[in-house]
């Protein structure tokens, strides 16, 4: 990539025009999982200075997932606590994948690094502080899997177990965004989704767009359903991808998926004989990942 078009963030994060190839460490994690089938489904967990959360959570998704085929990828963006050391030792007691960001680079290139790198036909995110509850996740599976194509299930937090003020900044920000996406989503700010990762694979990626991910689905053809879960309160460690920072870009971030969405129109392809070798059939095309 040509040096012209990157603008430096620092020791390992670059802002281009599209989002690049994350400078992260390889995967580590158990030999056996690596060698393993694909499994069903890969919970990615991005996560930035979170050390006490680490384990607890690893059991939390272990306990909710057991029976089904599972893998856990955490993906540390340039976390200068003990993170690394608590990955290292969950992944020698659990089916987990984990890997680092040479410096931090934002909550949403954790999540695109972690999902390149899983291997399960669904996804599902949860943020690493523990407020998402993995029990949550069979469900939105079930649905998923019940309902069928190209779907995202957001989780909605009924009961939200933050402070005032970001549950303010939270209603807020969600009424402006339904009335300038039409997302019919009530809360895109839920860390727990689940997606097919060949789904998410065929979005544009960009910085905080795991934050319109039911507007990039509905823009990609997909359907987006919202099933209501539980939240919990933060019990170890602080945020650490604050409101404040959410704020600040909010309005460039509305923009920029709004030009999104009036830029591509994705059409209705006629397939002349794919019926009893006469009849005409209609299928909606996606656009391929260079057309954006």
């Amino acid at each position: 990539m040509a040096a012209a078009a990157l603008a430096r963030l620092g020791p390992g994060c670059y802002r281009t025009g599209r989002m690049p190839p994350i400078p992260a460490e390889p995967p580590q994690g158990s030999p056996v999982l690596a060698a393993s089938a694909p499994p069903l489904v890969s919970v990615v967990v991005p996560v930035r200075n979170e050390a006490p959360n680490i384990a607890p959570l690893v059991a939390e998704i272990e306990a909710a997932l057991a029976g089904v085929p599972h893998e856990i990828v955490y993906v540390d963006d340039g976390s200068t606590d003990a993170t690394s050391a608590e990955l290292a030792a969950a992944a020698r007691q659990a089916p987990l994948r984990w890997l680092r960001h040479r410096a931090s680079c934002g909550q949403s290139a954790a999540i695109v690094t972690g999902i390149r790198a899983a291997r399960g036909e669904w996804i599902a995110t949860l943020d690493g502080d523990g407020q998402n509850d993995p029990a949550d996740i069979p469900r939105l599976l079930a649905r998923a899997t019940r309902e069928g194509g190209d779907i995202l299930v957001a989780g909605w937090r009924t009961t939200r177990r933050d402070s005032w003020v970001k549950r303010r900044s939270s209603r807020i920000a969600n009424r402006i965004r339904v009335a300038l996406l039409h997302d019919a989503t009530p809360d895109t700010g839920c860390g727990l989704k689940l997606f097919r990762r060949t789904l998410f694979l065929q979005l544009p990626a960009f910085d905080h767009m795991h934050r319109y991910l039911p507007a990039l689905v509905l823009r990609q053809g997909g359907r987006v359903v919202s099933e209501p879960v539980n939240h919990r309160h933060r019990t170890r460690g602080v945020s650490n991808y604050g409101t404040l920072d959410r704020l600040a870009v909010a309005f460039f971030d509305l923009v920029g998926v709004i030009w999104l969405q009036r830029r591509w129109k994705r059409p209705i392809v006629e397939a002349p004989g794919e019926r009893n070798g006469d009849a005409s059939a209609e299928r909606n095309v996606a656009p391929a990942s260079g057309d954006r």
